[in-house]
């Protein structure tokens, strides 16, 4: 069995990221900052490569970590985006979001993780759960209150959004409902102090 490592990612370590999201198109031009800058700004940084460099701006001047990296015999195998809900404020906006609800005086001292990616070939394998359990840790670490998430109901099989991860995943990590389901999403939260 391969030894799975995760680690916080800071503006200092985006090298491991780099060689994750260069491995499937879809993270390639994201960079995870989906939930962070305006529709227009994502799209544009998509197509020029922006979104990299938006995401490096954002680690600079962050004082938290952007997420965990998942580790496997020194390769990059998964990814979980988590920080203050504050950062991922635009996913807060969306008229179909499961936050657009949440109390705002929360968005520095609550953690929201609004991505899980594991590459091909590692997927079933744990990965998305360690990826959880260290989000949680970071959060704790970093001094969060609590960390939420608001990933795919159990009943729904949405490849295209697999990136949300999953309620089992979360409800394995401890995460409890903080809602009605939003559609396919669920919003859950784990307490932390």
């Amino acid at each position: 069995m391969t030894v799975l490592e995760t680690r916080p990612v800071r503006s200092d370590d985006l090298d491991g990221l780099a060689r994750l999201f260069a491995t499937q198109r879809s993270t390639r031009h994201c960079w995870c900052i989906a939930f962070c800058v305006p529709r227009t700004q994502f799209s544009l940084g998509w197509l020029t490569g922006a979104n990299r460099r938006t995401f490096a701006g954002l680690a600079a001047r962050s004082e938290h970590p952007m997420g965990v990296l998942a580790t496997a015999e020194g390769q990059p195998v998964g990814w979980a985006a988590a920080g203050p809900r504050s950062r991922y404020a635009v996913a807060a906006g969306a008229t179909n979001s499961p936050l657009r609800h949440r109390d705002r005086a929360e968005d520095e001292a609550v953690w929201l993780v609004p991505c899980v990616f594991v590459r091909a070939g590692h997927r079933g394998q744990g990965v998305s759960h360690a990826l959880v359990r260290a989000a949680v840790a970071l959060a704790g670490g970093e001094g969060a209150a609590a960390i939420e998430g608001w990933p795919l109901v159990s009943a729904a099989r949405r490849p295209a959004e697999a990136f949300l991860g999953r309620e089992e995943v979360f409800t394995a990590a401890g995460f409890r409902r903080a809602g009605p389901a939003t559609g396919d999403r669920v919003l859950m939260r784990f307490a932390l102090s």
